[in-house]
């Protein structure tokens, strides 16, 4: 693929992670949204990676790691893999010691790799959805959150960690109690905390914990998610790109709302990681994350977005009638049972 508008990777800032390594910082997401089969997905990886991009987030129930392998593997050819930092998680089905173990092999196995740079628990609970699932499934061995079984998944990472297998582990949409309770009792601090973020929806508390703690924000959701599936919407949700704060200082900068959105996050330190499949817009994102940050005053703007706008609720992972989704999130400081 020929481009001519290609990113220099060593001009792309980085985060520090508490190990004193580096992630850039912006990262390509892989999660085609039930949209985009697994061959589109490699061949925007690919590109990406020919366009600059060192950062890729992947997971195994995204079913295309085999696919994005191949396209690493193509890229590794010119450059080190040490330039690369990837990202995969456990999905829900593989709690447990050893399935953890089996399903951290095979995703290294799908991705070609020798190590991953990080490995995430992708939810808290066991429960979880097959691909492509309508918005009202219901998994009938769904379960709450039970710290004792968690802890004994996170243990088989730290294992994994201690084999070389993994450089860093972390988790995905946790909250801040579950968080706690992690940091009490493992003895592999968490690197990074996955999570939704964008200008309706902030999780400051959430957001400042981690970094108070040298947990890196990873934010996924950057945009909004527009092309998010059809179980993940309610009638409710708002849109990031169209709130009139987000377009007044996208006006008033000549830019596209979305990079008004990427900007939000690096200037506020966390790690955007935008899906995309068209060139034009993954290299717009990186270039959003490598120009002059905003500015305190827009940055006390768009902090008046905020709205509790959660979009991606988790409500396929409900264990039983009657649940809300906000149960799943711990807002009261309790662990629903």
């Amino acid at each position: 693929m020929d481009y001519t508008d290609k990113i220099n990777p060593y001009n792309v800032p980085t985060r520090k992670l508490y190990t004193g390594a580096h992630v850039p910082a912006v990262g390509l997401g892989t999660f085609g949204s039930d949209k985009y089969g697994p061959d589109v997905i490699a061949e925007a990886v690919l590109g990406a990676a020919e366009a600059g991009f060192r950062h890729f987030d992947c997971a195994a129930c995204y079913g295309n790691q085999k696919e994005v392998g191949a396209s690493l593997a193509k890229a590794m050819r010119d450059v080190p893999r040490e330039e690369f930092f990837i990202t995969s998680k456990l999905w829900n089905d593989m709690h447990g010691y050893m399935n953890a173990m089996r399903s951290c092999e095979q995703t290294l196995e799908e991705l070609g790799l020798e190590y991953l740079d990080l490995y995430l628990i992708h939810w808290p609970f066991p429960n979880f959805h097959p691909p492509g699932c309508p918005e009202d499934y219901h998994n009938p061995d769904a379960r709450p959150y039970i710290h004792e079984e968690f802890m004994d998944t996170w243990r088989a990472l730290e294992e994994l960690v201690h084999m070389g297998k993994l450089k860093h582990i972390g988790t995905s949409n946790m909250s801040l109690v579950k968080l706690e309770m992690l940091l009490r009792d493992s003895d592999v601090r968490p690197a990074a905390n996955e999570m939704e973020l964008h200008p309706t929806f902030q999780q400051k508390m959430l957001f400042d914990f981690c970094q108070n703690e040298e947990i890196l924000p990873i934010g996924y959701c950057p945009l909004g998610s527009p092309s998010r599936p059809a179980r993940d919407r309610t009638p409710e949700d708002a849109s990031d790109m169209e709130h009139p704060v987000v377009t007044a200082i996208a006006r008033e900068r000549g830019i596209h709302p979305a990079e008004v959105c990427i900007r939000w996050q690096a200037t506020r330190g966390s790690v955007p990681i935008p899906f995309s499949v068209k060139p034009t817009q993954y290299l717009a994102n990186i270039k959003a994350v490598m120009a002059d940050p905003l500015t305190d005053e827009e940055m006390k703007r768009l902090e008046t977005c905020e709205c509790g706008n959660r979009l991606i609720k988790g409500q396929v992972f409900l264990w039983r009638e009657g649940q809300n989704w906000r149960d799943l999130w711990d807002e009261n400081g309790m662990i629903a049972t």
